[in-house]
């Protein structure tokens, strides 16, 4: 008899608790949404993250060169290698310092140092300079220089140079033509041999390699290279589903893969096409209150450790991009603000570590927020 009470008493407890637990849900769910500050890429703020390329694109060391030693001819100094694109510690990075300046100039006409910085431009991408830059990618060993996290800012570089109205721009397009041709054949070339794609959170990303190429492919109309990168982002992805976003951001991590897969994705899929593959693929993505921590770093000195404040810009324009034009996925704009808001005030100013790189993605990330 006394069992029976105890579980009785049990049972009544548990209905209490349980209509407790209720309440304080629904309560929960009635609390106004949470404000989160939109950031925006004013003039003050352009002339901010100018300071990160105009102190690094013409700044020759440290450096780290990246390159295959085939003889001792190969040991010159990094302006000697790369004498457009020496600065800002490795390659990739003085390349999209210089997009950086690009988009910036392009953007903010009454930017700082406007004339110091286009003359700084027409200096470093000169047709001699690419003549060279050419040469070195031409080399026995630098076939896969890299390959495709660099190749992709190049093209980026040379899509935003032909869509910036400016006389001067026309001329730097036309200089840089060489390496960007050069850069096209080398993808054409690439694909068809990669049978995997490269899922990792850094330089090799297969999904962000193909996203910005194919962004230069639809800007420029090149009809083969876009072609080429449908097909194989739909045999690489098509039939991916329930990517592991819990698992990210790995340690120091600058991209997501999840985020930038699901990214290169909406560029290729017909719209219905692409609503059906995400519900697969990142069916969480579509839970008005789906939220992920933010990429925390705790030493912004440590070069591989600050990468987590590049994956929470380049999550952010991914969370962007999969939110335009798709009203059910606005809540990921919030979530894309969130990520830009921690890391934002922390890259100009700090460490050489971060500086030489962060502006870039942060420009980028900002450049991804509808007005």
């Amino acid at each position: 008899m006394n069992y029976k009470i105890i579980i009785l008493l049990l049972l009544c407890f548990n209905c209490e608790n349980q209509k407790e637990n209720e309440v304080q849900s629904s309560n929960e769910s009635s609390k106004p949404s949470e404000i989160v500050e939109v950031p925006k890429l004013n003039l003050d703020q352009a002339n901010r993250l100018a300071t990160l390329p105009i102190h690094c694109i013409n700044t020759e060391y440290p450096n780290k060169l990246g390159q295959v030693l085939g003889s001792e001819d190969d040991l010159k100094s990094p302006k000697e290698l790369h004498p457009a694109f020496y600065g800002c510690f490795d390659w990739h990075s003085a390349v999209h310092g210089h997009w950086s300046l690009v988009k910036l100039l392009k953007e903010f006409p009454d930017l700082n140092q406007r004339d110091d910085l286009i003359q700084k431009l027409a200096t470093n991408i000169s047709k001699e300079n690419i003549k060279q830059e050419v040469l070195y990618f031409e080399g026995k060993h630098n076939t896969s220089y890299e390959r495709t996290y660099g190749w992709a800012w190049l093209l980026k570089l040379a899509e935003e140079l032909h869509t910036w109205n400016h006389p001067k721009a026309k001329i730097l397009e036309e200089n840089l033509k060489p390496l960007t041709n050069l850069i096209v054949e080398r993808y054409i070339e690439f694909l068809p041999k990669l049978n995997y794609p490269i899922r990792v959170g850094e330089h090799p990303n297969t999904a962000f390699g193909l996203s910005f190429a194919y962004d230069y492919a639809k800007a420029l109309e090149d009809s083969e290279l876009q072609n080429m990168i449908e097909n194989r982002a739909k045999e690489f992805y098509l039939n991916d589903k329930d990517c592991p976003l819990d698992w990210e951001p790995s340690g120091f991590d600058f991209l997501s893969p999840c985020l930038e897969e699901a990214a290169l994705m909406k560029r290729v899929l017909p719209k219905d096409d692409f609503l059906s593959w995400i519900n697969d693929f990142l069916p969480e993505l579509k839970n008005n209150d789906f939220a992920i921590e933010v990429g925390r770093v705790s030493d912004r000195t440590d070069g591989k450790l600050v990468h987590l404040d590049g994956v929470n810009f380049s999550r952010a324009w991914s969370l962007n991009y999969i939110a335009e034009d798709l009203p059910e996925f606005s809540h990921l704009q919030k979530l894309a603000n969130r990520h830009i808001n921690y890391s934002l005030p922390s890259i100009v100013g700090d460490s050489y570590e971060g500086g030489h790189w962060l502006g870039s993605f942060a420009i980028y990330a900002l450049n991804s927020i509808e007005n």
